[in-house]
């Protein structure tokens, strides 16, 4: 079957590469003139399955509003006259309650989990390298109130057997040495030693590579106009210059989907939550970071990879607005300085910033099940596009193939908006 996938990042990519492992005649198209140069591009680094969570959970309307009262604030809001966006807050602040928190993050971990053990899997039969560690990934608590809190997420991470510790400020520095520098500035940590980090950007252009090596095209420099329908099928797909046309059609386009969904009566509940990121020179490796640290109190990932700090963080609601902001800068640096100060050579920082595709309750949308029977989705993973992205890919073909995937996605799917 002739599969045509509309994205090549990180999600649009892996969902090519097990397509073509599955048998499939597969073109990819996208606009950029390489892969993985928009929300791949410079990510958090981390592949953290026991810390996919929703963002809409009890208590974060009241949070918001105090993240966005501190100096170094993890959440800004930019009003606009926008109905997507405003539709999307209101859906996201309904799954703000105990129950579909619970229920959303139980639909998050398993196709997490799935995920990380696909990468391990795809890298042990590939040889692919990114700059990858298995490290774990350590929460960091500078507050007593944060520490206390865990019971919860504790509570999921025990139901999926998920491997955890819960660490005092010793255990945490055992765990980072470069910590015992800043002793005094937390209380404790939660530990997920079976969490990864890389480079998502180098993954994605290797995977791309040894995916062409299998016969995958990818149509660079091709910008999609339109996706044409007959009946209940989708019959083709413009670009500014031709009609492109395939058995099957997989929407990858991230944050972006739901232009082209909306046109043919798919409306996709995904919208742009804009992240940002420094890269930075390791300056002493004694004092940077040897995985991923998670600032709990400026929500923001600290990840080694390779010779180099990437510092991620921040929630901007504000459309599909790319503008660097200095602020949000200075938010990623105030991070990465006060835990790991030496550690990285902050002068020589570049500043990137990517657009995340969110969807209200969590949960990607991954699979068929709109009104056309040839039209299949892999987007809205949020945070987690690199997490989840080897098991989305996966999934995803099996769902194509007419095959029961090997974890559980009956409820991934758009259906669940119905």
């Amino acid at each position: 079957m002739k599969v045509l996938v509309l994205g090549s990042g990180v999600v649009g990519v892996t969902s090519a590469w097990y397509l073509a492992q599955a048998g499939h005649e597969v073109v990819v198209v996208d606009r950029q003139p390489g892969p993985a140069l928009e929300t791949s591009f410079a990510n958090a680094g981390e592949i953290s399955p026991g810390y996919s969570s929703p963002w809409a959970g009890p208590g974060v309307p009241l949070k918001a509003i105090k993240w966005m009262l501190m100096h170094f604030g993890p959440l800004v809001v930019r009003p606009k006259f926008d109905p997507y966006m405003a539709l999307w807050l209101v859906r996201m602040l309904r799954n703000c309650t105990s129950a579909r928190y619970a229920r959303n993050k139980i639909r998050m971990v398993p196709i997490a989990e799935y995920s990380r053990d696909s990468l391990r899997d795809l890298r042990a039969e590939t040889g692919i390298a990114y700059d990858e560690r298995s490290q774990g990934t350590l929460q960091l608590f500078r507050k007593q109130s944060q520490y206390d809190g865990t019971g919860g997420d504790i509570e999921v991470l025990k139901q999926f057997g998920v491997p955890y510790e819960l660490l005092d400020p010793a255990g945490c520095i055992a765990a980072e040495p470069a910590l015992a520098n800043v002793r005094e500035k937390f209380v404790g940590g939660l530990r997920l030693p079976g969490d990864e980090t890389g480079d998502c950007k180098i993954f994605t252009e290797k995977l791309a590579a040894l995916a062409a090596e299998k016969g995958v095209t990818f149509r660079y420099n091709t910008t999609v106009t339109s996706i044409n329908t007959s009946g209940n099928r989708i019959a083709s797909v413009s670009t500014e210059t031709e009609e492109l046309t395939a058995d099957a059609y997989v929407v990858a386009f991230g944050s972006y989907s739901p232009f082209l969904l909306r046109r043919i009566g798919v409306p996709v509940p995904v919208y742009p939550i804009k992240g940002y990121s420094i890269t930075i020179p390791i300056a002493d490796a004694s004092c940077a970071p040897e995985s991923t640290v998670m600032d709990e109190t400026y929500k923001v990932a600290i990840t080694r990879l390779g010779d180099r700090i990437r510092v991620g963080g921040t929630a901007e609601i504000s459309g599909y607005d790319l503008t660097l902001r200095d602020a949000r800068k200075a938010t990623l640096q105030h991070s990465v300085g006060d835990l790991f100060p030496g550690g990285g050579d902050l002068s020589k920082a570049t500043f990137w910033t990517g657009l995340r595709p969110m969807t209200p309750d969590g949960p990607p949308i991954i699979g068929g099940g709109t009104r056309y029977q040839n039209l299949y989705l892999n987007t809205g993973h949020g945070t987690l596009g690199w997490t989840m992205s080897c098991g989305s890919g996966r999934v995803l073909a099996d769902i194509v193939s007419g095959k029961t995937p090997d974890v559980d996605a009956s409820e991934l799917g758009i259906n669940r908006y119905a």
